[in-house]
């Protein structure tokens, strides 16, 4: 494996306030015993391939003396790549020796950042994702919930440009919802979650949409700055603005 990223827990900052619709009194703590729970009685949709990739990403988990913490990755930064610096989890593409999609986050996730996820439960399936406009017809996107008592250390490979762990309860917090400057047709922005540095680790796109239905799944939604409608259409517009590429945990 290839070591180029870097592998730390990311300080807890607070991102500049924005509007957000978490409401006084509400609770975005959730236990691990919980989410499995969850996951165990969810039934994910699962979209047919019909000639397009299929690509899956993993949601890995830990138990931390704070409560439950996920693990993000700063996709690192290459020329021509649509991913380059994005928020993402880890995974990518299947390969033709993968014999599903769980099998393919497995193994993408041991290169990105050295997680051997066989050492982990699996705690369930999300819905799977298609990807937005030249993707949309090429990629099916699968998403595999994993969990540590203890994970060991992480170590990125020259794909990742750093690697932490992030608490899970935090996204939910007012001050973190924030906007993503899309800057293509016209778009002005679309929502994200800060995560770190201003401007810098922001959850977007297809990883927020992913924390979307896991937090739906569990019974905590995250806090919206829109309306529904108005999500609705940023969602048309992002499909119509979103660039071609190979990898899919970007968005």
């Amino acid at each position: 494996m290839l070591s180029g990223g870097t592998a730390r827990t990311y300080p807890r900052r607070r991102a500049f306030a924005r509007e957000a619709g978490t409401a006084r009194g509400y609770s975005a703590d959730v236990t691990l015993d919980e989410i499995a729970i969850a996951l165990a009685a969810h039934a994910p949709v699962r979209a047919e391939l019909r000639g397009r990739h299929g690509a899956a990403v993993a949601m890995v988990l830990r138990e931390a003396s704070a409560g439950p913490e996920v693990l993000f990755i700063e996709r690192a930064v290459h020329p021509g790549d649509p991913w380059s610096g994005h928020m993402a989890f880890p995974g990518g593409r299947m390969d033709p020796g993968d014999p599903d999609p769980r099998s393919a986050a497995e193994r993408e996730t041991l290169e990105e950042v050295g997680l051997d996820l066989r050492g982990a439960d699996c705690l369930g399936r999300l819905d799977d994702m298609e990807g937005h406009n030249a993707a949309a017809s090429q990629l099916v996107i699968s998403g595999y919930v994993y969990r540590f008592a203890a994970a060991p250390a992480l170590a990125p490979n020259h794909e990742v440009a750093t690697a932490f762990w992030f608490p899970l309860a935090e996204l939910h917090e007012p001050g973190r919802q924030t906007v993503y400057p899309l800057g293509r047709s016209g778009i002005r922005d679309l929502p994200g979650i800060l995560v770190g540095e201003p401007d810098r680790h922001i959850v977007w796109g297809l990883t927020h949409r992913f924390l979307e239905t896991f937090f739906r799944i569990v019974g905590r939604p995250l806090p919206h700055r829109y309306p529904a409608d108005l999500m609705r259409q940023l969602e048309d517009l992002e499909r119509l603005a979103s660039p071609a590429g190979d990898r899919a945990t970007g968005r």
